[in-house]
């Protein structure tokens, strides 16, 4: 095959990332929300590998010594790319040792990562990316060597000086598939237009910690990042750049599936380190918290659409003051209590709960944001917002200052 080709515009890097999703789609798998998980590990594993054969020679240049996160067999380099040597050598073996060393020795070591002595903090990203995948769910070796091959020719280098973002964007594309009505991913996925609305509105600075409590597939703090890198300009320190995509963005997300995706999509972004709790925000259950060492107590920005008609039980109500059923109810607690004083917040909320006055947890949840923030401004967006998502329900957008009472409510305008 030859080399990578330079993909220098949005349109070359939607129809690479198209081509990939054409192939996988005819192998075996259903629909976007089967293939986009698979085809995160494996393009995060690509990316990874291309960054860190930069980041060795730039440490040579420099005589520092560079610790890779992956050694061979289980680089990109050596099992996925063409002419890799445990590629050719299982390719030229007997028919089935390539996806045999892929779902027996590939999946399980990189799962693993997590738990090696002194596992860095990207070898712990890596588990977690692939800890969703048992085993490739492709139907061939021979399109799965496809895929691989296709997703070679993308390049850090080959996307343009824009580094990531025109592939970030594509990535992006396919989780909007996955947030069509009929594929089911619609729980997890908030349009990108309001999300954008939002971050502008609520205006993070680099030096803040941004945290979504239900993080879905990472778009708000994706899209948080955006905007905090452009804000940087060109005069950005090499301080600035280490905080930002180090220190930064926090947030938990339950969903088995959707976890790693959004690690994924962060780290494609350009955050190097998630820091993303794997778990029940709401009962505190934690499936995995080894990513979220270290988070603060409370942040200085939140950005959060919690999840629309969602239930919880008793166990997840006893970690509240005002207990209910209603997701969206404890999640509005939860979000003001881990706000700093002075912290912002942008929140999208069904509009029944600023509403309904026939349970007493949603009057004395509305009354806590009264009191304990200042409410300055809501937005209440036109019927159908989130229809192409699969819900059909009416919305409003919450911004509010922790540091309340607020005076006047329903008063104040929202700056444009």
């Amino acid at each position: 095959m030859n080399g990578p080709r330079r993909l220098a515009s949005p349109s070359s890097v939607n129809a690479a990332i198209k081509q990939i999703a054409d192939v996988m789609r005819r192998a075996n798998y259903a629909g976007a929300l089967q293939y986009v998980p698979e085809l995160s590990w494996i393009l995060f594993l690509r990316i990874l590998d291309e960054r860190e054969e930069i980041e060795a020679e730039e440490a040579a240049a420099l005589g520092i010594r560079f610790a890779p996160s992956l050694e061979a067999p289980f680089r990109w380099r050596d099992w996925a790319a063409p002419g890799g040597a445990k590629r050719t050598e299982l390719t030229d073996a007997a028919m089935g040792a390539y996806l045999a060393f892929v779902n027996g020795a590939l999946l399980p070591h990189l799962r693993g990562l997590r738990d090696a002595p002194g596992a860095s903090a990207r070898q712990r990203v890596i588990s977690q990316v692939v800890s969703a995948i048992d085993k490739v769910a492709v139907d061939t070796e021979k399109n799965l060597l496809d895929i691989l091959d296709r997703v070679h020719e993308i390049r850090v280098e080959a996307v343009d000086q824009t580094h990531l973002f025109m592939l970030s964007q594509a990535y992006e594309g396919l989780l909007l598939k996955m947030g069509e009505k009929n594929n089911d991913g619609g729980q997890f996925f908030t349009p990108r237009e309001v999300i954008r609305a939002m971050v502008r509105v609520i205006d993070p600075r680099v030096g803040e910690t941004v945290y979504d409590p239900g993080c879905g597939t990472g778009g708000f703090l994706a899209q948080a990042f955006d905007h905090m890198r452009a804000g940087l300009g060109d005069g950005a320190t090499a301080e600035q750049l280490r905080v930002l995509r180090e220190e930064t963005f926090w947030g938990r997300e339950k969903a088995d599936l959707i976890y790693p995706i959004a690690l994924a999509n962060l780290v494609l972004h350009g955050i190097d380190h998630p820091h993303i709790w794997h778990g029940n925000t709401l009962t505190q259950q934690e499936v995995y918290g080894g990513l979220f060492a270290g988070a603060p107590d409370q942040f200085d920005v939140e950005l959060m659409n919690p999840p629309f008609g969602g239930k919880e039980g008793r166990e997840a109500q006893t970690k509240f003051a005002y207990k209910t059923s209603a997701t969206q109810v404890l999640f509005l607690q939860h979000v003001i209590d881990a706000l700093k004083p002075g912290g912002r917040c942008g929140m999208v909320i069904d509009e029944g709960v600023l509403f309904r006055t026939t349970e007493s947890a949603f009057v004395q949840t509305k009354r806590k944001l009264l009191d304990e923030t200042d409410l300055w401004c809501i937005v209440s967006l036109p019927p159908g917002v989130f229809s192409s998502a699969g819900a059909g329900v009416k919305t409003n957008l919450l911004f509010f200052t922790k540091g309340g009472p607020t005076e006047r409510p329903g008063t104040s305008t929202c700056p444009t």
